[in-house]
């Protein structure tokens, strides 16, 4: 690619209004957001009394809300528009913090975790947005974009976070930081309301609005449709075993200090912000699958060696490269990298494209919703590198079905998007006959 190419891909990118919102919108919400991340579960820990089974609880909890929410966000996207669905899902995570903040005791955040999931109602908005605001064959760079801009608060946040909590101890620096992540939460409320802007003509759709969705369409879904939704289901079980307890393992386990934790994610963050645009230029000149496959291996992997890391320098290491492997192709996650939204983009048509964003969330939740469990229950039992082991194996799994399953260039001829509006189509026509029957 010459240099004027690439330049006027990147100008294109970053002159869309809608990319520019939401993604410097996303990465104020999270120059907060990742100061106190990293050391929530200690904090739950050492101050509000949790065990790490209950962790793992709260982290299954997040996986229901994700598996209530994100499919009727999907559909509401599709129905009427992606702005109000976003506006409404930001401005109801105002309230999480809110209660993180006076919380006695670990009981209280299951409460503050049930609201905090409602977020997930706009999440099929938020990708399906970027796919409608650009052309197809930049969208891997357009999701690359997003990464890029939200990922830069990671190189800065995290060692602030670190030092802070180092300083004047988790009490206090989780509620300053709290309190300003209240006000940022506003804020992004209203750039949002303000400059977002939507593209798709939801009232084209054509699911009725008193038509639903159910799993029997999945049934009908084409073969790389299906395959993409295995992977998702298997990567969801693979990373929500070890989710929540990876900064606990650095710190309860390696007994690193919140500095060096805090060091560490700043140089994913880093790595990360670095390889997500140019992996999404790179997937939309030379393919998807490549480097979805990249990362499916590559996160698997590293999970298992962390389980052997018994020092600072080697566990750094693993994170590094798990941080290359999530700007590459999504690592382990559901549904994320610039390759894999974009992918998914590629294959469904924009009016659908949320509702299945959200049926493929709602069932990689609904199968990863033990797996928080799973991973705290397998860390008090056996050792805190059992759920690490049995990550990398499933993820591995995950893997394998994705490279001899989906066939990239039965993608690109866009076959599946015909057959996939055909069974949508079937569904509203059946769904009718027998309301007209049953009348």
């Amino acid at each position: 690619m010459a240099f004027k190419d690439f330049w006027r891909m990147i100008r294109d990118v970053f002159s869309n209004k809608n990319i520019l919102s939401i993604s410097l919108s996303s990465a104020i919400y999270n120059f907060v957001g990742m100061t106190w991340r990293p050391f929530w579960p200690m904090y739950l820990k050492e101050n509000l009394g949790a065990t790490v089974t209950i962790i793992g609880l709260l982290s299954a909890i997040q996986s229901v809300e994700n598996m209530l929410f994100q499919l009727p966000g999907g559909i509401l996207a599709d129905r009427y528009g992606r702005k109000k669905i976003i506006i409404w899902g930001t401005f109801l995570r105002t309230f999480s913090p809110i209660i993180y903040l006076f919380a006695p005791s670990w009981e209280w955040i299951i409460i503050a975790t049930i609201i905090n999931g409602t977020m997930s109602l706009y999440t099929p908005a938020f990708n399906s947005l970027i796919a409608d605001s650009m052309p197809k064959k930049s969208r891997g760079t357009g999701y690359g974009a997003y990464n890029t801009i939200t990922g830069l608060p990671n190189i800065f946040s995290p060692i602030i976070g670190g030092i802070v909590m180092d300083s004047y101890g988790y009490i206090e620096g989780l509620r300053t930081f709290l309190i300003l992540q209240i006000f940022t939460s506003l804020l992004v409320t209203y750039i949002r309301w303000r400059f977002m802007k939507d593209i798709s003509d939801s009232t084209e759709s054509t699911m009725k609005k008193k038509e639903l969705p159910s799993l029997n369409i999945v049934k009908e879904y084409p073969k790389n449709l299906k395959v993409m939704l295995i992977v998702a289901i298997l990567g969801s079980i693979s990373m929500r075993l070890v989710m929540n307890l990876g900064n606990l393992y650095a710190l309860d386990v390696l007994k690193l200090t919140n500095t060096q934790l805090g060091f560490i994610t700043t140089v994913v963050g880093i790595i990360s912000t670095l390889f997500a645009l140019p992996s999404g230029m790179i997937s939309d000149r030379y393919g998807r699958k490549n480097n979805i496959m990249l990362s499916r291996i590559s996160n698997p992997i590293t999970m298992m060696f962390i389980a052997n890391t018994n020092s600072f320098e080697t566990y750094a290491a693993m994170r590094f490269s798990n941080g290359l492997a999530m700007a590459i192709g999504g690592g382990g996650i559901a549904a994320g990298g610039p390759a894999w939204n974009a992918l998914l983009a590629d294959i469904v048509e924009s009016k659908k494209l949320a509702t299945v964003i959200g049926m493929q969330s709602t069932l990689s939740s609904l199968f990863g919703f033990p797996a928080g469990i799973l991973g705290g229950w397998m860390w008090e039992v056996y050792s805190p590198q059992a759920p690490y082991y049995l990550s990398g194996i499933v993820g591995l799994i995950a893997a394998v079905m994705f490279w001899f399953g989906f066939d990239e260039k039965e993608a690109k001829e866009e076959k599946n998007a015909p057959k996939f509006d055909q069974t949508i189509k079937t569904f509203v026509d059946n769904n009718t006959k027998n309301q007209s029957q049953r009348n």
